[in-house]
Order: C-alpha cells, then sequence, then structure tokens
C-alpha cells in the first residue's frame, strides 16, 4: 500500500503478499521487525525496538489462499529514524524493487540502485548488496550465465536451421566439455558481403562482463553507402593469438564456400602481433594496414598531445608523397619523441599516398560502431548476447532494404554527393586531351594528369577511393563518356541492394527451440551434450573500463636508484653500502 499502514481485517491474495506489504512498511517506516512466528498460516511479529509496544498478527483463512489481519496492536513509539541497512532489506527485497528498471536497463548499475532505495526509503545500503542484487536480477530476467553455455548448442542448430547456409559452432575443451569458442556468421552477411560490400574488413575484440567473462571477436566490413557491415563474430574464452589464428580460419572457410575466387581484401585491425600472423596464416593474398582510430588514440595517450593527433590525420590522408613528408616534419617538430615513436609503424600500414591495399579511403575500421550494439548486453549471459546481435542484424537488414527501394541514383548517396561535388568542381577546369585515354587538366591551382584507361589522375584521389575525382570526371566528360561507368562497382545502389538482398529470419522463442532439440536427440548422450562454462571466473571486485594497450604492457617499469651509493635495485633506506664501508675499515 501506498501509505503503507494496516487495519485489522484487510485482507492479502496470500502469504507472500502478506510477507512482501509488511516489509515494505519495516523499510518505508524506519523500524526493525522482530519475527515471532510465521509460516504458511500463521505471521506474529512486533517491532524490534525494546520497548515499543507495535505488534501485528494475521492468518490464512479456511479453504482460502488469502491472508488477513486478526490484531493489530498498540503504535510506534520508537524513533524511526533512518539509519544505515535495514534487515529487511535483504537480497531478494532489492531485486523485486529492481526488477521493472533492468528489464528497461540492463546496464542500471549499483550506484543507481544505492540512490533510489535512499531517495524512495531513505535507507543505505552496502554496494556489495546492490551488486549482488543486480546480478540475482539479471539471471532471474534473463537466466543464469551457465544456462547460458548450456544451450549454446541448441541455439547454434536453430540459427542453421532457420538461417540455411549459415555457420553457427560451438567449440568446447576437456572431458567436461568447458566452453572455449563460438563462431558466427549468418549465410545473409557471407552472400552480401561477397556480392555488394567494399573488400575492406576491419577486425576487433571487446570484453564481455558476465560471470564468466571471454571475449568477442569480430570482423565488419562497409556496404556502399560507408555503413557498418557486420560479416561474423565469435566469443572466445581468452583472447590471444591461438583464438585469433582459429576466428580467421573459421571466417575463411565460411567465405571460401560461397565463392569460388575470395577477393583480395584489406584487414584494419589495432596491429597485435598475434591479429596480423593470423591474417598472414589464413589470407596470405591479403593486405594489413593500422586502424587509424587505433594509431590517433595510441599517440594521444602516449603524449597527451591533441595537435600531434590532428597532425597524424592529416598525414594519413595525405594523397601526395609531399605532403605526406611535410605534415610528418610537423610532427617532428611539434614532438620529436612522437615523430620516434611513430617509426616504429611502417607508413604503408596506416597512410593512404603508401597504401599497398585498396581501402577505398576507409583508414579506420568501423568495429566500435559494431562494438556499441553489444555494449548494454556484455554482462548479459552469452546466448543472450548473441540473442540481440541476431535481433539487431535482423531490423538493420530489412530497414536498409526498404530505404534503398527509394533510391534512384545509380551511386549510393554518399558517393553520389561525392560525384556531384566533382562534377560542380570540373565545370571550371580546361582539359588538354593527348590521346583516347590521356588528358592535362589544368585548374586554378594545379595541373593534373588523368588516365582514364587506368582509372587514374596525378592527384592519386581516383585510386585511392575508387570514385572519379574532379580532374577524373572533367576528363570523362570531355571525352563524352559517361562517368558512372569509371565507378567501383561496389559504390553503385545496386550493389547496396545486393548486401541485403538475403533475409536474416527470426529464430524461434527458446521454450520451442529447446522442445525441438530434445525431440530430435532422444538417444544422444546428454551428458555429450551439455556446454559447461569455462573454468575461469570473473575476479573479485569491480572490472576494468578499458583493455588495457599492448604498449602499456610491454613499456619498461620504474627502476629505483639510491642517493647513497649512486646504484640501481634498492632505495636510500636499505642501503647497505656504508654497513659494508664500516666493516671493511674495521
Amino acid at each position: 500500500m501506498a501509505d503503507h499502514t494496516f487495519v485489522v481485517g484487510q485482507e492479502f491474495s496470500d502469504v507472500k503478499a502478506f510477507r512482501n506489504a509488511i516489509k515494505e512498511a519495516a523499510i518505508a517506516q524506519h523500524f526493525e521487525l522482530r519475527i515471532i512466528k510465521s509460516d504458511l498460516i500463521r505471521y506474529f511479529a512486533k517491532c524490534a525496538t525494546e520497548g515499543c509496544p507495535w505488534r501485528i498478527r494475521a492468518v490464512k483463512l479456511s479453504n482460502a489462499q488469502t491472508f488477513t489481519i486478526r490484531s493489530l496492536e498498540g503504535t510506534h513509539t520508537c524513533g524511526r529514524n533512518a539509519h544505515n541497512g535495514h534487515h529487511q532489506a535483504s537480497v531478494d527485497w532489492i531485486v523485486s524493487f529492481i526488477e521493472e528498471r533492468l528489464r528497461d536497463d540492463i546496464n542500471y548499475k549499483p550506484k543507481d540502485i544505492l540512490h533510489d532505495i535512499q531517495k524512495q526509503y531513505g535507507i543505505t545500503i552496502p554496494y556489495k548488496q546492490a551488486w549482488r542484487a543486480k546480478e540475482r536480477g539479471l539471471a532471474a530476467i534473463y537466466g543464469s550465465s551457465e544456462e547460458g553455455y548450456c544451450l549454446l548448442p541448441s541455439y547454434c542448430e536453430q540459427i542453421k536451421k532457420s538461417n540455411p547456409g549459415s555457420v553457427a559452432e560451438v567449440f568446447t575443451t576437456g572431458v567436461d566439455n568447458r566452453f572455449q569458442r563460438l563462431f558466427v556468421s549468418f549465410y545473409a552477411s557471407i552472400c552480401g558481403f561477397l556480392n555488394g560490400c567494399l573488400p575492406v574488413i576491419g577486425l576487433g575484440g571487446i570484453q564481455l562482463k558476465s560471470k564468466y567473462l571471454g571475449t568477442m571477436l569480430s570482423a565488419t566490413s562497409f556496404d556502399a553507402d560507408g555503413g557498418l557491415y557486420p560479416l561474423a563474430f565469435g566469443v572466445v574464452d581468452e583472447e590471444n593469438n591461438e583464438s585469433w589464428t582459429w576466428f580467421l580460419s573459421e571466417l575463411h572457410k565460411a567465405l571460401e564456400m560461397n565463392t569460388p575466387n575470395l577477393p583480395q581484401l584489406t584487414f584494419l585491425s589495432d596491429g597485435q602481433k598475434g591479429t596480423v600472423d593470423a591474417i598472414r596464416r589464413n589470407f596470405p593474398r591479403s593486405f594489413h594496414a593500422y586502424c587509424l582510430r587505433y594509431l590517433s588514440e595510441s599517440i594521444g595517450k602516449e603524449f597527451k598531445n591533441s595537435r600531434l593527433v590532428h597532425l597524424l590525420w592529416k598525414a594519413a590522408y595525405a594523397t601526395s608523397t609531399s605532403g605526406f613528408k611535410e605534415k610528418m616534419a610537423e610532427i617532428e617538430e611539434a614532438s620529436s619523441e612522437a615523430a620516434k615513436w611513430l617509426q616504429q609503424f611502417d607508413p604503408s600500414q596506416w597512410a593512404s599516398v603508401y597504401s599497398e591495399g585498396t581501402r577505398y579511403g576507409h583508414l579506420s575500421s568501423n568495429i566500435e560502431e559494431f562494438n556499441r550494439w553489444i555494449l548494454e548486453a556484455r554482462e548479459l549471459p552469452v546466448v543472450q548476447v548473441i540473442e540481440q546481435i541476431h535481433s539487431k542484424l535482423m531490423a538493420e537488414f530489412e530497414e536498409r532494404r526498404v530505404k534503398s527501394d527509394s533510391w534512384l541514383s545509380v551511386l549510393a548517396p554518399s558517393a553520389e554527393k561525392q560525384m556531384i561535388e566533382s562534377m560542380s568542381r570540373s565545370s571550371t577546369y580546361q582539359v588538354l586531351r593527348s590521346d583516347e585515354v590521356e588528358f592535362e587538366v589544368i585548374s586554378a591551382e594545379r595541373s593534373d594528369i588523368v588516365n582514364i584507361g587506368t582509372h587514374s589522375c596525378s592527384c592519386r584521389d581516383w585510386q585511392l577511393h575508387g570514385i572519379p575525382c574532379s580532374h577524373a570526371v572533367a576528363a570523362i566528360i570531355s571525352s563524352r563518356k559517361d562517368v558512372y561507368t569509371f565507378t567501383e562497382k561496389c559504390f553503385t545502389t545496386a550493389s547496396y541492394r545486393d548486401s541485403y538482398a538475403k533475409e536474416i529470419y527470426p529464430i524461434p522463442a527458446k521454450l520451442k527451440w529447446r522442445k525441438t532439440d530434445e525431440a530430435a536427440t532422444d538417444e544422444d548422450d546428454d551428458d555429450a551434450r551439455i556446454v559447461r562454462p569455462p573454468k575461469f571466473r570473473r575476479p573479485p571486485g569491480r572490472p576494468e573500463k578499458k583493455r588495457i594497450c599492448v604498449e602499456e604492457l610491454n613499456r619498461e617499469k620504474h627502476t629505483v636508484h639510491c642517493s647513497r651509493c649512486n646504484q640501481t635495485g634498492h632505495y636510500k633506506t636499505t642501503c647497505k653500502a656504508e654497513v659494508m664501508n664500516s666493516i671493511e675499515q674495521f
């Protein structure tokens, strides 16, 4: 009841409803209960404060579940002041208090629980109790972490059954079938990537925060409009060289099953050795480049200088060697240490002008955008995380498929915008024709050589981005040709539609597919099918908010120095030099 008052004869649906009501009243009115008798047919309690006359007695009605208050004696003479904690504010009570909030917001934090309880009831509960309540609440709503691993084989079978051609496999280790790895790639994603996306793949990992931790590895690409295109994802018990090699091996097999000839790919990653080696081993014909966002964050963190970050991006996007060297000189001028630090990264792996593989202007992966899809679900059981990705993919594919139906342009909107801007600028250029394919294009600032046969311009913008630059557009128009036929196919509206042509189908509700799976495997060994969680569990305490960079792990430790003997390895207070000198003199 809103005012938490009781009267004789008041009825409750059952004993549980009455207990919840009396507990709520005790917490809200700041008095402790001392329960004299409590079972399924009667309840007798009084105020726990010595000398307070308040008493209550309730009983179950015969032939019904209803509980009614039989007697209510005295009024509270205790102070009933707000205090730290409350015996009735148990973890179960906190769970009932936060359950609806948790359904609306998975990231409802323990500190927010503390704040809301303090605001509503005026009591302070321990942080650890709020944390436990959140864990129990999530388990009640979404299932336990253990159940999440146990359901993985059945869930993978449902993915393959509802989306034929998809890859969904769970791998275990040990005689007790401990979870090790999970790989998922929907058939619609594989076909869409091969038929319509840019041949650029971003790799990344994000730590999960469930009871048994783990890391989600993912591979994403770009559609014709530059949007995020999730290709494959997996969960591993531990992110290391071996897990990246396995993940890329599974990705290679998934792609190879659906095309006789893999396109030449360019991978973008944070440059960890394990990732680079795994790419070389599984995709030997591909190229690798550093994700520029990772590189810029690293240099910013290392030298705490935002200007260095700005100059790094300028250098990376430079389309000429002179422009690149100019920006590198500015970095040297701003910080010689930063310039030296940057030398450990080969320019061919981060700068456009020296790029070995085609990146179509994408110097950074879009892996962070994919990570935001699962950011809220990281604390849930692993099955729930996969379900969230599946739901998001299903909605995004449908939305983009419908959106592209209304496009009338040859190119996807972002590429069409670039083309229109190039056409506008090209109208002021003078074009001198050398032969059938080569032209000199003169603008107010410069002169460029364009070869429409090799799709190249001396400004290098056409080669780097795959869309004719303004100089190329001027040359193509002067030769009375269609500029759109000189644009890479992966930027067309048709390619965009091909990316989302296949549908990602829904998966039946958990209750249905569990029954189907049980019926199909009655003769199987149940114990062999059960996937148990990894042995490694989340350590106590609050988890790290950010992943530790490789550079931090490899950074040299501080060396202690003694001011007395001028040696390293100890301090003045533990120095034995003076003692040794005294012994020698003696």
